[in-house]
C-alpha cells in the first residue's frame, strides 16, 4: 500500500471540533499579531509620506535658493561698475560751458548712457534722492545743509549715487540732509 492510501484510510483531517481549547487562544494571538502589524505599516505609511512632504518642501527651497544664485549672480560686478556712474556723472558736471557742445563730450555722454543701459538690463536701478525724506535703509547720511526749500530731514544733496538691484540695495545713497 502506498502511504497515502495509510493516510486517507486511518487518518482524518482535523475538524474545528477536534482543536484543541488553546486555539482560540491561538487565534486572538494571531488577531493582536494582525493588529500591530497594520498599526506598524500605518505607521510607515505615514513616515513616508512625511518624507515626501519632506522632500517637496527641500526640493522647493533648493529651487528657490538656485533662482535667487541666478538673479543675484552678477552682484559682484555690478558692484564694481557702480562708481562709473557716479565718475562720469562728475566728469560730465565739471566741464567748462564752452566745451559741453564739443563732439568728444558728446562721446563720453554716450559712453555714460550705455553704462546705464548694461545696468538697467541686468537689473540695477538708479535711486532717485533729492526731495525724498531720509531712510537709513535706503541712504548714508554724510552731512547735513541749511536750506529753506526743503523740511528737516529731507535730502537735498546727492554726494553718491544709489542704487537697488531688483529687490534689495545694492549701494546706499550717500546724502546730506536739510537741517
Amino acid at each position: 500500500m502506498s502511504d497515502n492510501s495509510l493516510l486517507n484510510n486511518n487518518q482524518t483531517e482535523p475538524t474545528n471540533e477536534d482543536l484543541p481549547v488553546d486555539s482560540a487562544v491561538a487565534a486572538g494571538g494571531v488577531i493582536a499579531d494582525l493588529a500591530a502589524i497594520k498599526k506598524q505599516a500605518e505607521d510607515y505609511l505615514a513616515g513616508w509620506q512625511r518624507a515626501k512632504a519632506d522632500y517637496a518642501n527641500l526640493k522647493r527651497e533648493q529651487e528657490a535658493k538656485y533662482s535667487d544664485l541666478i538673479k543675484y549672480a552678477n552682484e559682484e560686478l555690478l558692484k564694481e561698475l557702480l562708481p562709473l556712474v557716479d565718475y562720469f556723472k562728475h566728469a560730465l558736471k565739471a566741464v567748462p560751458e564752452v566745451e559741453r557742445g564739443a563732439a568728444w563730450i558728446e562721446g563720453i555722454r554716450h559712453i555714460q548712457s550705455k553704462l546705464e543701459q548694461i545696468l538697467a538690463y541686468y537689473g540695477v536701478k538708479e535711486m532717485e534722492v533729492i526731495g525724498e525724506k531720509f531712510d537709513p535703509r535706503l541712504h548714508e547720511a554724510v552731512g547735513e545743509v541749511e536750506n529753506s526749500e526743503y523740511d528737516s530731514g529731507v535730502i537735498v544733496e546727492e554726494v553718491r549715487t544709489g542704487f537697488i538691484y531688483h529687490d534689495k540695495v545694492l549701494q546706499a545713497a550717500r546724502v546730506k540732509t536739510a537741517l
